[in-house]
């Protein structure tokens, strides 16, 4: 196994401090799963396509122990703690970890009342799925402790059932497989149909590149009545088709209702991408994938209609400005960009999407580089 990711030790220190504070106690262990990029593939998980995401260096970390009840607590925004003797009912945050819970009994991984103290960098409400990074934190603490040695590609199914039926989310399989399957240095390609995976190369500096993440402080305006919208939308349009799901339908299907068929085109097409951008990867390198993550872009914008003000601003300013390629990732309706740039250029691109901003009187975006880091671990 490969050692901790030195930043998730820093955050492993934070958690058990909390947990301490909170709970006058000693945890047995702490895990850390990462928050995620998407490189490319959205919206296709639950069409049963293709995605490629990489893990970022930025996690939620559970230090944890067995207790009497179940009590959780996160430093989330000065701290708060919930206490319960039973898994029914919890909302809020609190939701995402003792859905998990839930989660392992239903799938016959039984689990027993336990202290949780959760601290994450993983920026909030910023499309960079700090909810699904809980929930593989919470995962990986609660299978150790209760010594379960259950496959990373199961693990993911829990947590998507967690997210599904417990707090009500209707995501798919990308944000959770992501954290729980990415590796260091690389991008990983994934069949969301069988969950195979390949682990492609993507160390950017090595290229002269940088990722730059554009978190556009945009809120998610109606973004889960939207997201579950587009769901149904992909269904109906694989029901008039007839195919289970999108991911088979044919390069040339067409449909007669204009919204239906632009869902159709964006998911099709957006499969083809992510194999585009996975042959580019391995036979010329990242440079070579910037025109196919602005065809995304556009894409999402125009025949999924998932972007926004800010998301469009951010990419079309890091393009003006130079970036090889750039687009919205993530669900959508707020959240954050990615621009690929030279790595010469990343003052210059950064410095033009702010300004962009602050020109259209958009909220002031969060730029920062972005690395493929080790996916979820126990730190200790």
């Amino acid at each position: 196994m490969p050692a901790p990711d030195p930043h998730a030790a820093e955050l492993a220190d934070r958690a058990e401090d909390a947990f301490r504070a909170e709970f006058g106690a000693d945890p047995a262990g702490s895990w850390a799963a990462p928050g995620r990029v998407n490189l490319i593939g959205e919206h296709t998980d639950y069409n049963e396509g293709f995605v490629m995401p990489f893990a970022l260096p930025f996690y939620a970390v559970a230090a944890a122990a067995e207790s009497e009840t179940w009590e959780f607590h996160s430093t989330y925004r000065g701290g708060s703690t919930v206490r319960t003797d039973t898994l029914d009912g919890v909302t809020g945050w609190a939701a995402y970890l003792a859905g998990i819970a839930w989660a392992m009994n239903e799938a016959g991984y039984p689990v027993r009342p336990t202290r949780i103290a959760l601290h994450s960098d993983v920026p909030h409400g910023a499309g960079l799925s700090s909810s699904a990074a809980m929930e593989c934190a919470a995962l990986l603490a609660l299978a150790d402790l209760y010594g379960h040695d259950i496959d990373r590609g199961l693990a993911a199914r829990i947590a998507r059932r967690a997210e599904n039926e417990y707090v009500g989310a209707p995501t798919g399989i990308l944000d959770q497989s992501a954290s729980l399957l990415c590796e260091e240095g690389r991008a990983m390609f994934m069949d969301c149909r069988d969950l195979s995976r390949d682990q492609v190369p993507f160390e950017l500096e090595a290229e002269g590149l940088t990722m730059l993440v554009v978190d556009t402080n945009a809120p998610h305006r109606h973004a889960d009545g939207e997201y579950a919208a587009r769901r149904a939308d992909c269904e109906e349009a694989a029901r008039l088709l007839g195919v289970e799901f999108l991911r088979d339908a044919p390069d040339d299907a067409s449909l007669e209702d204009d919204r239906l068929n632009r869902r159709l085109r964006h998911i099709v097409t957006e499969n083809r991408r992510v194999l585009e951008t996975v042959k580019a990867l391995k036979e010329t390198g990242a440079s070579g994938i910037g025109d196919l993550l602005t065809a995304s872009h556009v894409s999402m914008r125009d025949d999924y209609e998932i972007s926004c003000a800010e998301l469009d601003s951010a990419v079309d300013a890091a393009l003006g400005a130079g970036a090889l390629g750039a687009r919205m990732t993530g669900g959508g309706f707020g959240g954050s960009a990615i621009a690929l740039v030279e790595a010469t250029s990343a003052q210059k691109v950064e410095a033009a999407v702010t300004d962009a901003a602050a020109e259209k009187n958009l909220p002031t975006p969060r730029v920062f580089k972005a690395r493929a880091a080790q996916g979820a671990h126990r730190v200790r």
